[in-house]
């Protein structure tokens, strides 16, 4: 089987963008690749986080991963930092990397604009990236739209080994659904739906009340007019919100036009809400089982345990066609 590698910052909460454009993507592929999914927590400290909170958030971004239907007897369930290998190799592949490579990454210069003074962390933050899909020789990487600059950076740097140290590393393609990869903003749907809007009402949070996803949708910002119409270039806002109902009510985008022509917004939006919470309320039963349980600890230590197997038999490999003088 193909392998898979990807994960989730534990930065915030996870959202229904999240749900919709990873997980359950996450889910469809364990069936059929063997799959390494991780809270990449090494990640998530390259802005400034509350260790308390940190802590919190990795546990329940694991919890949900599992609670959205990633199974740890299919796939490899872990934390980024429990795996030693991860940082190693990142700084391995930073040597490999070229200051201008770094300086062009998009997410680097959106993130330090306006800044006084920018993390080193931030900096390197793509090295690190590509060695965690380094790490298992991932074939293929779910990303979304704004990290594909980054696997770019990871395939470059992989040839780049591969020429100078004798050919190793596979180099990794993207993954990139065609629908659902990239929910919007609730109040602009020029933007994705991120967990680190500082506006609540942009996103719908997985662990959101159901009486706080109807009130976010109704609220939800829409295009003049009336009509239900998939239209993404002039109807932009409906049209994201007509996606997200697509995916939680599993209909076609033409259904939907149908089913609410000459209704109007309002009746749309008041369907739309329960479609969600009929989907989140069963993976909020399952997070709160998990969590109750204690049960995540334990399916983290195993999928760390399974993912250093082959993290550190990559990175033997790598430190001796580097030229290190290996432990005997």
């Amino acid at each position: 089987m193909k392998r898979v590698l990807s994960g989730i910052q534990p930065s915030g909460q996870l959202t229904l963008g999240n749900y919709i454009g990873a997980m359950q993507n996450f889910v469809k592929l364990q069936q059929t690749h063997e799959c390494f999914f991780m809270v990449v927590d090494l990640h998530a400290i390259t802005v400034p986080q509350e260790p308390a909170a940190l802590r919190e958030q990795s546990e329940a971004v694991a919890a949900l991963f599992v609670a959205a239907g990633i199974d740890p007897a299919k796939a490899s369930v872990f934390m980024q930092s429990h795996v030693r290998a991860h940082a190693e190799l990142g700084w391995l592949f930073t040597t490999l990397a070229y200051m201008g490579e770094l300086e062009r990454m998009t997410q680097y210069k959106d993130k330090s604009a306006g800044k006084d003074s920018v993390g080193a962390g931030l900096f390197v933050y793509p090295t690190l990236m590509a060695a965690d899909i380094m790490i298992y020789n991932a074939d293929l990487v779910p990303v979304g739209d704004d990290q594909k600059q980054h696997l770019e950076l990871t395939r470059d740097l992989a040839q780049r080994f591969n020429s100078r140290f004798g050919d190793y590393f596979t180099v990794p393609e993207p993954y990139i659904p065609k629908v659902g990869a990239r929910i919007m903003s609730l109040d602009d749907a020029s933007k994705k739906m991120s967990k680190s809007n500082p506006n609540p009402g942009s996103y719908i949070a997985l662990l959101d009340p159901p009486d706080v996803i109807r009130k976010k949708i109704s609220r939800s910002t829409t295009d003049s007019g009336k009509e239900v119409k998939y239209d993404p270039i002039n109807k932009p806002e409906i049209s994201n919100l007509m996606s997200i109902y697509s995916h939680c009510a599993e209909l076609t985008l033409e259904e939907i036009e149908a089913r609410y022509e000459g209704q109007g917004y309002g009746a749309f939006k008041k369907d739309l809400a329960e479609h969600v919470v009929s989907v989140i309320e069963p993976l909020q039963a399952k997070y709160n089982d998990i969590r109750s349980s204690g049960q995540i600890h334990d399916i983290l230590k195993s999928g760390a345990e399974q993912a250093a197997v082959i993290a550190d038999k990559t990175l033997l490999e790598v430190k001796e066609r580097m030229g290190f003088l290996l432990p005997r």
